[in-house]
């Protein structure tokens, strides 16, 4: 049964096929009303203070859940668009190629970020591959 989290407020949900309703409209969040949900091939239980950044297939910044200011610095618009690697930039950006090319999930990575402020923070960042046709990726930073 697929698990879907959302990237916004991370509330959890089961669905069959990622659709809502009989229509081809995918699913939103029912707590939030983010526009899309993430699937996970397992449930996954974040932090209270983890941020999500969902990527596209080229790991640029399509949306930054809630968190994600708290912990960078970064507002929306200072990251959508931008290479995640660069944005944030990471100390090993190595797992971005991993789980773009193999599809596979990596926990626990345990990376330095540099904030708006250029402060260096430690940070586990686990990384997950989208499931969908449209590929991408999604990050969970939660500070060390």
């Amino acid at each position: 049964m697929p698990v879907f989290i959302c990237p916004n407020c991370k509330a959890r949900s089961v669905d069959l096929d990622g659709y809502e309703g009989f229509s081809t409209q995918a699913v939103q969040c029912r707590s939030c009303g983010f526009g899309f949900l993430f699937q996970l091939l397992e449930d996954y239980y974040p932090a209270p203070e983890t941020g999500f950044l969902v990527c596209d297939q080229e790991a640029r910044v399509l949306a930054a859940g809630r968190g994600v200011f708290e912990l960078t610095g970064f507002r929306d618009g200072d990251l959508i668009g931008r290479s995640v690697a660069d944005a944030l930039s990471l100390s090993d950006a190595s797992a971005i190629d991993v789980v773009r090319e193999w599809g596979v999930r990596k926990l626990g990575q345990q990376l330095a970020i540099r904030t708006s402020a250029g402060i260096e923070k430690d940070v586990t960042v686990d990384f997950f591959p989208a499931y969908d046709e449209d590929g991408g990726l999604l990050l969970a930073l939660t500070p060390r």
